[in-house]
């Protein structure tokens, strides 16, 4: 999104002349029980309140050093010194706060721009004048994704929801300029937080911001932001994100909201502060719940490197202590060469008795993480795992055949898919399109046949897009999403896709086509693949 009219002059107009109202959750769940006069149904309403860590004296303070700040114009001098690239350079990093990425695979109810997987590369322009998600939204019990905004005003949303969209939709014309500044608020107020971030993070401040506003336009669809927000306040505990963090995260956005949108009064400061403590409460109770029983990550010693291709590689690692995952899952890499940069990878294989795991890594240009794993990682080399993510899951509960499209190394997942079903000994068809540009990028094509041979409900056809197709008598040339319209019918089947963006977006369309219900179309979302492919 680029700047849209206005200069330094007339935004430092725009300068509130008061600080916003300090952000009120904060706390977990036990903390908030010992509060004296406390209730859990107590809507901040923009007022001075406790935050943990926090005297009400101290916030005073804070209040007039902001306000201080903003008549002297000390926050403009900040937005030229901090904005822009000046925060760092770099692809896609990931930040210790809210919401940088799904919490589980999406469905084919989802708007076509939140389609994908984690493990490849690619991008995905966002639909004008929304602030799209910063990864795919959690699936509900059948398995389809609420619509990221879908409800609009008239529909029934609260007076809060309609004053947070009219806020939205007033600065989507600037949203790089608010996102400067916000950046600008943060590292200068609180300098502290800045090294909770990576180095580098040009790409990171789009996507977290466009994820803080994209959770504050659902904050009236509980059932959704509960799950949705609770997998990211598990997931943010790997960051060394604490509850005190929040509220600083909460104050600089409303002052960047304040400063840039036309009409922002004391209404649209209340309907901000409580949508903000709603989402925030939900991702420190998450952690809180979850710190008692995981831990924030893991360490995991590589055992095995096998360079499959020059740019593709199966490493395989030993975590320091339990693992437990489900097959069709991925998890969140940080190698100690690029500390805070952490990038999300399937795991390639079901759950294993030696609580081995594997991924499979391509290594693409001015990937960080890809490189590093491909091409510097060696046996004896320590790096940290996040937490289990994902529903790209088999469901156990019906006779359903299986179809799965696996481009590239996304046929990582389901390799781990076939091994799951063969695992549980309930024979279910399983027909498996495996794609890539050419014989030469079939890395894992022996695997494939050999569980091919071994389970007779399996099959595997390969699918190239250039050179003529060969390796399995199957094997078929042309686009992967043409070749699964030439078979079929699988109107009785579920579908299962891994790999790049577009092949995933057309594969959708053709599965679709065919008959799938979209409710039984899974596959992971476009912002986690394409950072995983930084």
């Amino acid at each position: 999104m680029r700047s849209a009219g206005g200069d330094e002059h007339d935004d430092r107009g725009r300068m509130p002349s008061r600080p916003v109202s300090s952000i009120r959750p904060v706390g977990t769940a036990a903390e908030r029980e010992r509060a004296p006069g406390h209730t859990d149904d107590q809507a901040p309403r923009g007022t001075l309140d406790h935050i943990p860590g926090r005297t009400a004296e101290e916030m005073r303070g804070r209040q007039r050093q902001h306000a201080h700040e903003h008549q002297r114009g000390g926050g403009h001098e900040g937005a030229g010194r901090w904005g822009g690239d000046a925060a760092g350079a770099g692809a896609g990093a990931f930040s210790p706060f809210p919401p940088t990425h799904p919490p589980t695979s999406t469905s084919t109810s989802s708007t076509p721009a939140t389609v994908s997987g984690p493990a490849q590369a690619g991008t995905v322009a966002p639909s004008a004048g929304v602030a799209p998600p910063s990864a795919g939204a959690p699936p509900s019990p059948t398995g389809a994704a609420p619509s990221v905004g879908s409800a609009g005003p008239g529909s029934g949303d609260s007076a809060d929801v309609m004053i947070v969209r009219r806020t939205l939709d007033e600065i989507e014309p600037v949203a790089d300029k608010v996102t400067s500044y916000f950046y600008a608020l943060l590292f200068v107020r609180h300098p502290d937080l800045r090294a909770l971030f990576p180095a580098a993070m040009d790409a990171q401040r789009d996507r977290l911001f466009k994820a803080l506003l994209t959770s504050v336009r659902n904050v009236d669809d509980t059932a959704y932001l509960t799950e949705y927000l609770s997998h990211l306040g598990r997931g943010h505990r790997k960051y060394g994100t604490r509850p005190e963090h929040y509220p600083a995260v909460g104050e600089c956005l409303l002052s960047a909201l304040a400063r840039y949108a036309p009409t922002w009064g004391p209404d649209a400061e209340g309907a901000w502060v409580r949508a903000y403590t709603k989402i925030s409460q939900v991702m420190i109770d998450a952690a809180a719940e979850d710190e008692s029983v995981a831990p924030a990550w893991w360490q995991a010693e590589v055992v095995s490197h096998e360079l499959r291709t020059p740019d593709i590689a199966v490493v395989t690692v030993r975590p320091d202590q339990p693992y437990p995952f489900l097959a069709g899952q991925y998890t969140s890499v940080e190698t100690p060469w690029w500390p805070r940069v952490w990038r999300h990878y399937s795991f390639a294989a079901a759950p294993r008795s030696d609580g081995l795991l594997s991924f499979h890594v391509k290594a693409v240009p001015a990937g960080w993480v890809s490189n590093a794993m491909v091409h510097r990682a060696r046996p004896g080399d320590v790096i940290r795992l996040g937490p289990p993510s994902g529903s790209m899951t088999v469901d156990h509960t019906t006779d359903n055949g299986l179809l799965c499209l696996g481009g590239g190394t996304g046929i990582a997942p389901i390799k781990a898919l076939i091994e799951d079903v063969a695992e549980r000994g309930h024979r279910r068809p399983m027909e498996v399109f495996y794609g890539a540009r050419s014989d030469h990028d079939l890395y894992d094509l022996d695997t494939m046949l050999r569980l091919e041979h071994r389970h007779p409900w399996l099959s595997v056809r390969t699918v190239v897009a250039t050179g003529r197709a060969g390796g399995t008598r199957n094997g078929l040339s042309g686009q992967l999403p043409d070749a699964v319209r030439q078979y079929g019918p699988w109107w009785e089947y579920d579908a299962y896709l891994s790999g790049p963006p577009g092949m995933i977006r057309n594969g959708v369309d053709a599965l679709v086509g065919v008959g799938i219900p979209s409710d039984r179309i899974r596959h992971d979302s476009v912002e986690e693949l394409v950072a995983a492919g930084d």
